[in-house]
């Protein structure tokens, strides 16, 4: 597949019940590609992908492919405690028709690159789909640095892209110091993206889409022609919202702004809970000063 443009990292839906809502998972997808997205992320760290079953988390692909088909790719976020489950994520990923992986280190275990890299090396060579690699060492603890990023590159033919999410834009330089163009390199921090774009990103992992997708095609294609006004002038009503992509509560905010913006629900599963008290008034004035100043596109 082809790593590039806008490409939701999906929340995923959760009925009354706290079952998951295939229905408004197709409506989602839909209207997200619908609107310029150039595929979808499931089962990430937004997706709440750590709260599902095995089995929820094949049914969510299912459904997400069947619900775009030959429209856009699906990516599966494939992150687990053991190597074991992810590679059988990764397999059944590919068995549901997904076209991509996004290939995330183990849950709670991190330490020396010996380990990690034999984690991410089986999961990637568990299938022939098209892999990107996740790097958030801020919410993982592992940080995959740019020359073992190469490492990773020159292993594996099917690994063709890396999900940045250091916060540090100086990586994407650095990750092309390394390798060149051997790897597509996407923004994984919301209020990073005209910066990475600078640096040489050619797409966006990106949060607040799923709440403002026309909004965030038209900063990220106004940013790639190097429109610096135009994309400015998003972005700066855009940041207070991005911002809300890299705090603790990113999921119960991104869905309480998908649910102000009339598309979703602020239903989360436990452990999260949705926000209560002062942290959810604050957050509603902000979402809604900034929805009644949505610049005309």
């Amino acid at each position: 597949m082809i790593w590039q443009g806008v490409i939701p990292a999906m929340t995923t839906p959760f009925t009354e019940t706290g079952s998951v809502d295939h229905s408004f998972l197709v409506k989602h997808t839909n209207w997200l590609i619908d609107n310029g997205c150039q595929g979808i992320v499931a089962l990430g760290s937004l997706g709440e992908g750590a709260t599902l079953t095995f089995a929820e988390k094949v049914e969510v692909l299912t459904t997400c492919v069947k619900a775009i088909g030959d429209r856009a790719p699906v990516v599966a976020g494939v992150a687990a405690l053991s190597t074991a489950e992810a590679v059988q994520i990764a397999r059944a990923a590919h068995v549901a028709g997904c076209k991509g992986l996004m290939v995330l280190p183990p849950y709670v275990y991190s330490t020396d690159w010996r380990e990690m890299k034999a984690h991410v090396d089986e999961v990637i060579a568990a299938t022939p789909l098209s892999c990107m690699l996740y790097n958030n060492p801020i919410a993982y603890k592992t940080d995959y640095l740019p020359s073992q990023i190469a490492e990773l590159a020159n292993d594996h033919i099917n690994l063709h892209a890396v999900k940045e999410s250091s916060a540090d834009v100086r990586r994407l330089a650095a990750i092309k110091s390394e390798i060149g163009n051997r790897l597509a390199l996407l923004v994984g921090v919301d209020d990073m993206i005209v910066e990475g774009i600078e640096a040489g990103a050619t797409g966006w992992i990106a949060g607040l889409v799923n709440a403002l997708p026309k909004e965030s095609v038209a900063l990220f294609d106004f940013a790639m022609k190097g429109d610096k006004d135009k994309a400015f002038a998003i972005y700066r009503w855009f940041l207070p919202l991005l911002r809300m992509d890299v705090v603790v509560k990113f999921v119960q905010l991104i869905k309480l702004v998908q649910q102000e913006a009339g598309m979703g629900s602020e239903r989360v599963r436990a452990p999260r809970l949705v926000l209560a008290g002062q942290e959810r008034t604050e957050a509603q004035r902000i979402i809604a000063r900034h929805l009644a100043e949505r610049p005309q596109l």
